[in-house]
């Protein structure tokens, strides 16, 4: 285990994890960054703890309509390499059944 500072809402925070979780904690870093601000401004200037609150709110809801949204449809250039693969594998097992 190591320790990493997180910098959340103009606060600094050390935490343990373990290596090879650091880089996904600075992405959860930078994700929280970007709602920051707001969460400052929401607060109004108030105790850090009302800001994390309203960062947590912020956060929260986002998550919410993440989980309301229809899973993300395939994209078209997906689909058309998985009929690919198919078809490939169609032909191999279609070979296989013709030298047997």
């Amino acid at each position: 285990m190591a320790d990493i500072t997180l910098q959340v809402a103009g606060r600094s925070y050390t935490v343990s994890a373990r290596e090879d979780d650091m880089p996904h904690l600075r992405e959860l870093e930078a994700r929280i960054g970007r709602h920051a601000d707001a969460a400052m401004r929401a607060a109004g200037g108030q105790s850090g703890e009302r800001t994390l609150l309203y960062l947590a709110l912020i956060l929260a809801d986002a998550l919410d309509e993440s989980e309301k949204k229809p899973a993300a449809a395939l994209s078209d250039t997906l689909l058309e390499r998985i009929a690919d693969r198919l078809e490939a594998v169609a032909e191999a097992l279609e070979e296989s059944n013709a030298t047997s």
